[in-house]
């Protein structure tokens, strides 16, 4: 890590030249050296790319995607599936693989299913909803800043700032009540990060139960979130069912709190580690909508999206076998120099919305207008009102997450 707006000594923008056919597979996932760089031994895949091989944490074979033009191809294509039941559907880690079995809307779910659970939350996800929300947003992120700056310097800032807003927001949108962050927060941890798989399972159980609770309780005296409106909507084929608000109720909640953190953080770090492009961020020069962009594209901490081959695939001069478990791997798909010009670089200049950060096709990341409201009023009202922020220690002792979860700080102590 450095400094400076010059990367490590890499050599990030040498020519690549391809790898023999016989490259032994890579190990997915690995950990990162620097937090917003892939790990430098991905580099085979990088090189050889569009579609290579890994070897996933229990030795089992899987192919992998790490092509722009490719992953688009097949994220739109319905032969893959998410389908965890599926067999030969990729596991990441022990802990993915444990609570495989359990029901995960929306993601794990393919057509005709999953298009019926994503035209129930649609509606609250539109642009037009979030865009209504911003004003709320700019509040709690200036009250959270009101507090940080009472308290003075220094600060932890994952604790502060990157994870209470998320948390705030999306309790409020959900109606859940916030008092109970804490609780959820340490579930969705364990879920996301273990350490072993049986603390999955128990966080899993203990989730679901204080969901089902709260939903029972939203049966009886009903409020104005997002629960609410599912489980007293009027439609001809009635509201889901219990086990199907549960299961929204979960990704919704992980999902709404946990990204946007890790986005907020790393993004925040990785800021401090450009100061060329934080002043030109601090001096209006790009929008932060544009920069929010860029960062979700270089940082891309959702790395190894996952699908299983229904049938064979012809694609890239080789053939993805029926039962094939295949990862796209978002940090290198999103650093295809096909696709981004110079890719190692954080570029204010570039269009990047084209990334795919959010993935792609019929699964795309439904609550994407939300993080990106987010982002940009995080990020611009924390260096507006904290002109002088810095971290606290070097660089080099603060502590970031492992490479089979969300990537992201695991604290980011800063003063200003």
């Amino acid at each position: 890590m450095t400094e400076s707006t010059t990367e490590p000594a890499r050599q990030d923008h040498t020519p690549l030249s391809p790898l023999p056919s016989a490259q032994p597979p890579v190990a997915f996932p690995q950990d990162r050296g620097c937090p917003y760089h892939p790990p430098a031994a991905y580099t085979p895949l990088r090189e050889a790319g569009p579609l290579g091989r890994i070897t996933l944490y229990d030795g089992r074979p899987a192919r992998v995607v790490t092509g722009h033009a490719l992953a688009r191809q097949l994220l739109a294509d319905p032969r893959l599936s998410t389908d965890r039941d599926r067999a030969g559907f990729p596991a990441t880690s022990e802990r993915v693989a444990k609570v495989r079995a359990r029901r995960v809307a929306l993601l794990g779910v393919d057509d005709p299913e999953h298009n019926t659970q994503r035209r129930l939350l649609i509606p609250s996800f539109s642009l037009k909803r979030i865009t209504a929300l911003r004003p709320q947003i700019q509040r709690t992120v200036d009250r959270l800043l009101d507090a940080m700056e009472r308290q003075g310097p220094p600060a932890e800032l994952v604790r502060a700032f990157a994870l209470p807003l998320p948390s705030m927001v999306i309790c409020s949108l959900l109606g859940v009540d916030y008092a109970d962050h804490e609780f959820f927060e340490e579930r969705s941890r364990v879920l996301l990060r273990g350490p072993a798989a049986s603390d999955v399972e128990r966080a899993r159980d203990e989730l679901e139960s204080y969901l089902g609770a709260l939903i029972d309780r939203k049966r009886r005296e009903p409020g104005d979130g997002l629960l609410d409106e599912l489980i007293h909507r009027e439609s001809p084929d009635g509201p889901p069912d219990r086990d199907e608000l549960i299961a929204f109720a979960v990704i919704l909640l992980i999902a709404g709190h946990e990204t946007t953190a890790n986005m907020i953080s790393l993004g925040t770090f990785t800021l401090l580690r450009h100061p060329d492009q934080l002043a030109a961020l601090r001096s209006g020069e790009p929008a932060t909508a544009v920069a929010v962009e860029e960062l979700l594209r270089y940082l891309s901490i959702a790395d190894g999206l996952l699908r299983v081959a229904r049938e064979d695939i012809e694609v890239a001069g080789e053939t993805i076998r029926a039962g094939e478990g295949v990862v796209f791997s978002t940090s290198l798909i999103n650093r295809d120099e096909d696709a981004f010009a110079a890719p190692d670089a954080l570029d204010w200049d570039r269009s990047a919305r084209h990334h795919l950060a959010f993935g792609f096709g019929v699964h795309q990341c439904l609550g994407q207008n939300l993080a990106r409201a987010e982002l940009d009023i995080a990020l611009r009202t924390l260096f507006a009102r904290l002109p002088g922020l810095r971290l606290a220690v070097p660089a080099e002792e603060i502590p970031f997450k492992p490479g089979d979860t969300i990537q992201g700080m695991l604290e980011l102590p800063v003063a200003w």
